[in-house]
């Protein structure tokens, strides 16, 4: 790989703050524990520290340890990149063949973002390999083979489930035959540990989180919201959520507060707040009016959500806006129309919203109304992969490069 580096000898870059090890950082929720972001941008926006090439996916990056992970497709190859966040130098790369064909034609690449645990890097790509590598040295360690092994289907855009690592297991939503749609594989060893439902796979990854004092693994399947044990793989509920058009996807990642849980969807599905007890969800509220997320998970914060309502494909009128819901009520706040799709990421009581078109706004959390506190254009276009924040250093990736930002 080619890098071209800013020095920026005025400027004191820190790692030790939070790493960002997985989708949606390290809480998997969208909400970054870095503070100090305040600090006034130059027109041109952020600085940038450095900025490397990269090859076809949407695949996000991570950083852990002072190390970048990029999982990308060059050639024929899905490949794993090791990057020092600080400078941008290559550290090693471990590859593997794909022969992966998009039938939309969009990209060929990776969608899924890697996770770090334990010093070890866990991915799935576009086929269905998962690989666990070393993340000093990208060494092998083990690897599946999901489509020949539990017969995961391709489903509209390759496979696409981020990597959950939940008590020594790596829980992925597959879509597998013979009663493997969710599985959970050994972080060590790659071997199967249990295996639940036939849903056929969506494109959301799974989550964890501690309901009343129990353990969940939350996954929003094709067919709905999954609650398991995720230690066992033992059904909680089933909790069915999904367009009536077969052309449609389950895509934004369930989001939880309390004992509630939150799940949107587009195509004229919308979003539902259920309450856990025990073995059963009940329905809070529900309606396609307040916040139907196509793909981009919403943040939340003091009670309120902020996130992109409408459908994202490319050219679809009227294009997706920015609203702010009350989480309890499904009460819309705020809309801004017209905005298009985008990412948001939430850091010391702002919002980060790096739109599709390459434009990162800085906005204030703010349930009253949409409140900008600065932006600017700081990637080309054809952002779809979500960023990752850590060590003040916000890491983006365009069609076809990877920036390094500065925001403190």
């Amino acid at each position: 790989m080619k890098f071209l580096l800013w020095l920026l000898p005025f400027f004191s870059l820190s790692l030790a703050a939070a790493d960002w090890p997985q989708f949606l950082g390290p809480d998997r929720n969208g909400i970054s524990p870095e503070t100090n972001l305040s600090g006034a941008w130059p027109a041109e926006g952020p600085p940038v520290r450095w900025q490397t090439n990269v090859g076809q996916g949407f695949s996000g990056p991570v950083v852990a340890e002072g190390k970048l992970i990029l999982f990308h497709r060059l050639g024929g190859q899905e490949t794993i990149d090791c990057i020092e966040a600080k400078t941008g130098r290559a550290s090693w790369r471990f590859a593997y063949p794909t022969h992966y064909q998009d039938d939309f034609g969009f990209d060929e690449g990776p969608r899924a973002t890697p996770a770090i645990a334990a010093g070890k890097v866990f991915t799935m790509g576009a086929e269905g390999a998962v690989y666990c590598v070393d993340l000093q040295s990208g060494k092998e360690a083990w690897h599946v083979n999901c489509k020949d092994k539990f017969h995961a289907a391709k489903g509209f855009f390759g496979m696409a489930c981020s990597p959950l690592l939940e008590g020594g297991a790596v829980i992925l939503n597959i879509g597998g035959g013979d009663g493997a749609g969710i599985i959970a594989l050994d972080q060590t060893t790659g071997a199967l540990r249990w295996k639940k439902t036939d849903d056929a796979a969506g494109y959301s990854s799974p989550i964890a989180a501690t309901i009343n004092g129990r353990r969940y693994g939350l996954i929003f399947t094709r067919a709905g919201l999954v609650g398991l044990n995720p230690t066992s793989g033992a059904l909680y509920f089933d909790f069915p959520w999904r367009s009536r058009e077969n052309a449609s996807v389950n895509a934004a990642t369930p989001l939880v507060s309390g004992d509630t849980v939150f799940l949107t969807a587009s195509y004229e599905t919308g979003a539902v707040l259920l309450r856990l007890k025990e073995d059963v969800a009940q329905k809070v509220w529900s309606g396609d009016e307040a916040l139907s997320c196509h793909y981009a998970t919403p943040v939340l914060r003091d009670g309120y959500l902020y996130g992109i309502h409408g459908r994202a494909d490319p050219g679809m009128q009227p294009r997706p806006s920015l609203r702010c819901v009350e989480w309890a009520t499904g009460r819309v706040c705020w809309t801004e129309e017209d905005f298009g799709a985008a990412s948001i990421t939430l850091a010391g009581g702002q919002l980060l919203i790096l739109t599709e078109g390459g434009e990162l706004v800085r906005a204030a959390a703010n349930p009253k109304k949409f409140q900008v506190v600065s932006r600017a254009q700081v990637l080309p276009a054809g952002v779809r992969a979500f960023p990752a924040l850590a060590g003040g250093c916000l890491y983006a990736r365009s069609k076809d490069k990877l920036f390094c930002l500065a925001l403190k």
